[in-house]
């Protein structure tokens, strides 16, 4: 891949704040409908049949120990785990098409990368994959909110735990989304990497984004809107974030 020229190490970015399936209702669809969701091994349940209605721009905290099904549940409606029941629609697309796919952008808490690409060239692939053809300063913002500038030209395989999900952070957001599913995005990261992603969060739900994070973080369920609560499973809560008793919820 030939390399692209990158802007100059840029100036912190202002944040600005613009002005067979079951029957699916009539009407301009939500930016996410999830009826009778499940996913199972054998006899293991591992997800719950689950309904769940999301309306575009909504902001949503998801929360559970480890094993409760919240990364089995993000990476069914990202389109990137089978189901086994349920439908899941992402602006009226089945989940996992090329329709819905445009719309999504995924964040793992396992990231990936190439062997032999350097994080500008990962930016590059995943910006022009996506269709995002001026990407170049947004992939230096990004790269300058997150420290990795002056690293845009070494191999993200070669980094710690905590510059790779910083240089994951970075593709997540280098491309257009409208949906943004989020898999324990703090770990391994150091303060200053938990400010800026808090900022790219507030920045894309500023901008209308749909935001689904899984997380431990608690302090970050009171950032949102809505909390939802996985334990064994099962969906044990859906409301309000204020004024809750997070840890109650999943004990």
């Amino acid at each position: 891949m030939a390399a692209t020229k990158r802007p100059a190490h840029p100036a912190k970015p202002t944040r600005t704040r613009p002005a067979a399936a079951p029957p699916v209702p009539s009407g301009p669809p939500p930016a996410l409908r999830i009826s009778g969701l499940t996913k199972s091994y054998g006899e293991l349940v591992a997800l719950a049949p689950l309904d769940l209605t999301v309306p575009h721009g909504e902001a949503l905290a998801l929360i559970g120990h480890n094993g409760s099904g919240k990364t089995t549940f993000l990476r069914m409606v990202s389109g990137l785990l089978d189901m086994s029941g349920g439908l899941v629609l992402i602006d009226g697309h089945q989940a996992g098409s090329l329709l819905a796919r445009q719309t999504v952008s995924y964040l793992s808490d396992t990231p990936a990368f190439y062997e032999d690409l350097s994080v500008w060239e990962h930016l590059e692939y995943v910006a022009r994959l996506h269709g995002r053809e001026d990407w170049e300063q947004l992939g230096a913002d990004l790269l300058g909110m997150l420290g990795l500038y002056e690293r845009a030209d070494d191999l993200p395989v070669t980094f710690s735990r905590g510059l790779k999900q910083k240089a994951a952070v970075a593709l997540a957001f280098v491309r257009p989304f409208e949906l943004l599913l989020v898999d324990e995005p703090f770990v391994g990261l150091d303060a200053a990497g938990k400010e800026a992603l808090i900022e790219l969060l507030d920045e894309a739900h500023d901008r209308g984004a749909t935001l689904i994070v899984a997380t431990h973080e608690l302090a970050f369920v009171d950032r949102v809107e809505r909390c939802l609560a996985l334990r064994d499973g099962e969906l044990v809560y859906d409301g309000r974030a204020d004024g809750i008793d997070v840890l109650s919820l999943v004990s």
